[in-house]
């Protein structure tokens, strides 16, 4: 499929974009990804150690959480509160991917809101480099799109994910018998290091705060992001023809509002250096219009 990136965009995409060697706050996890086999491992062994540790100090100090009862009369602000918080999250993790906060602490935010949004940073970014680099392409795309937004959500967002992670890891080291073993391990690993994950925002939380506010704010997190990529890569497109686009009418306008020019979602494709892409110079907004006319059925 045709990019919505051309040759003079692509040069815009700057230096904070690329991968970058040094210490591990100042590069990303497709660094260490692309790198070393066992990646996975080492950096979920260093969550599964930090989440434990607040775990039994939770425990051990009688901490019980925020104080919430089920009869609260602030739960209900708490929960829209913390509704904005994980989109916003997502955002702010969104733009990390991109190296868009200063690089000393791009990647220690891009960790911290990858806990907030409950998925850790890592499988974030590397899907996410995968996806601009295979924009909408339906065997590499991480998560092409379709036609029905919840088979979107439920078999590209949630269920599809993870198969990218193993397509990747064996593209760098082979589809070996060892290296399908380590993925299976790999793939396990991670998911119980995201039930202690839970455990510890329980902990931290308490049991009314942890399923009253935080769980389903999580829910509407991921269901927003799924929406988002569904939305700006023209999911509604009967002929299929799916690719990103800005939107910036109705309720979009006031997502663009609260979220960064979120849905400028060709403008971010084309210079995603941008933390908000809304905000593009004029002749770089012609550059993207001229290439989205082009790529359109028909020139129109």
């Amino acid at each position: 499929m045709e990019s919505i990136v051309d040759e003079r965009a692509e040069a815009d995409h700057g230096p904070r974009a690329k991968s970058a060697s040094g210490p591990w706050w100042r590069s990303q996890p497709s660094d260490g990804f692309a790198r070393d086999r066992l990646f996975y491992f080492k950096y979920d062994l260093v969550w599964l150690c930090l989440f434990s540790v607040v775990v039994v100090a939770a425990h051990a100090t009688g901490w019980t959480g925020l104080g919430l009862t089920w009869t609260s009369l602030w739960a209900i602000p708490a929960l829209l509160v913390a509704c904005y918080i994980q989109v916003l999250a997502g955002v702010c993790v969104h733009n990390c991917t991109h190296g868009n906060f200063p690089r000393p602490i791009n990647r220690l935010v891009g960790e911290t809101l990858g806990v907030i949004i409950g998925t850790r940073y890592a499988s974030w970014e590397v899907l996410h480099k995968r996806h601009h680099a295979f924009t909408d392409d339906v065997e590499k795309d991480p998560h092409p799109n379709e036609r029905s937004f919840w088979s979107f959500f439920i078999h590209k967002m949630v269920l599809g994910l993870e198969t990218s992670i193993r397509a990747q890891s064996f593209e760098r080291f082979g589809d070996t018998p060892r290296m399908v073993k380590l993925d299976k391990f790999r793939t396990l690993f991670s998911f119980a290091v995201g039930m202690v994950m839970l455990a510890f925002w329980h902990a931290l939380l308490g049991t009314v705060g942890f399923f009253y506010v935080f769980l389903p704010s999580l829910v509407v997190g991921a269901i927003h992001v799924s929406h988002f990529n569904w939305a700006t890569h023209r999911g509604w497109a009967d002929d299929g023809d799916f690719r990103p686009v800005n939107l910036n009418h109705g309720l979009y306008k006031l997502g663009n509002f609260l979220c960064f020019g979120l849905y400028f979602h060709a403008n971010h494709h084309a210079f995603p250096t941008y933390f908000d892409p809304s905000k593009l110079p004029a002749e770089k907004v012609a550059r993207v219009e001229r290439r989205l006319a082009a790529m359109a059925p028909n020139g129109a």
